[in-house]
């Protein structure tokens, strides 16, 4: 894959800039991270338009994106441009650009070997028709790659030790609750409602008979406003997503990651004015249910 063998005397050599980065933090801006990598890998091809470099026009932009995965939009056009010959080179800022996996990057190289194409990273200078480039670019991956974990794992941890301090780190807010500074509060609205599926349960025994009353009261599951003003929920519940409620143990407080749970102290618990209904609701879930329902129920509460 070395420059040199794709120059050939008056040949063109058609060249697609791609960049991307991890976060969308800043894209917004007017001269973004995106932009600075592209002007680098443009002013690198200018640099070569001797050899008869040309930069193709198509924009090949994955902001937001890890690079832990090629499952990439752009990445994936530009991986179909180089299949039908419309590219020849790859030019990125930096490898960990192109993937910060060692796997997913002897995939590209498959690709780009079967169709007589390259990549460049315009800030890192070796050949790959070498042993030692070769080397220095497994090396460089190797560290991308690392890196990568290092901060999942950071993001982990730091997850999970907001959640024991009984912080919302994300995902759909319970019927029930509201966020408010990351934190969730009872919506006393949707409490009632919640204290009386627990309690009507603890007295019917069947998740059926719920079900059927809850339709008939018009009770319907939690409303949600999404990212794009989109509304979903508002839906009669089904009997999978009752089971999934009744055994969800932030109505007592906890706080499960990862299998584990924790008791927060400033989690509020939406059925805490029951006493032992919801308890005793629980054991008639673990002793009516289907037994897949029923072992894990038995798990995840321990009565």
């Amino acid at each position: 894959m070395a420059k040199a063998d794709l120059a050939r005397t008056g040949s063109t050599i058609r060249c697609a800039i791609y960049t991307r980065k991890s976060s969308d933090d800043g894209l917004e801006q007017e001269f973004n991270s995106l932009d600075a990598q592209r002007e680098a890998c443009e002013a690198y091809v200018t640099s070569q338009r001797h050899a008869g470099w040309i930069a193709l026009p198509e924009m090949y932009d994955d902001g937001g994106l890890s690079g832990g995965t090629i499952e990439r939009p752009a990445l994936q056009r530009l991986l179909s441009g180089i299949k039908a010959g419309k590219v020849q080179i790859i030019v990125v800022y930096k490898v960990d650009r192109l993937t910060r996996s060692l796997a997913d990057f002897a995939k590209i190289v498959d690709v780009l070997d079967a169709h007589d194409a390259s990549f460049v990273p315009v800030t890192q200078q070796f050949n790959t028709t070498t042993s030692m480039g070769r080397l220095t670019l497994n090396m460089l991956l190797s560290f991308a790659q690392f890196e990568r974990e290092i901060a999942g794992e950071r993001i982990r941890d730091k997850i999970a030790a907001s959640k024991k301090k009984g912080m919302w780190m994300g995902g759909n807010v319970p019927l029930g609750y509201d966020v408010r500074e990351r934190k969730l509060v009872v919506s006393e609205a949707e409490a009632s409602a919640v204290r009386m599926i627990f309690q009507r349960y603890a007295e019917l025994g069947s998740v059926a008979l719920l079900r059927a009353e809850l339709e008939r009261a018009g009770i319907v599951s939690k409303r949600r406003e999404g990212a794009g003003g989109e509304l979903s929920g508002g839906t009669h519940f089904s009997r999978g997503a009752l089971y999934l409620m009744l055994q969800n143990r932030l109505y007592r407080g906890d706080i499960v990651h990862q299998g584990e749970a924790t008791r927060a102290g400033t989690r509020p618990s939406s059925v805490r004015s029951f006493g032992r209904s919801s308890r005793t609701s629980l054991r008639f879930i673990g002793r009516s249910v289907h037994w897949r329902w029923a072992r894990r129920l038995r798990v995840c509460w321990p009565v």
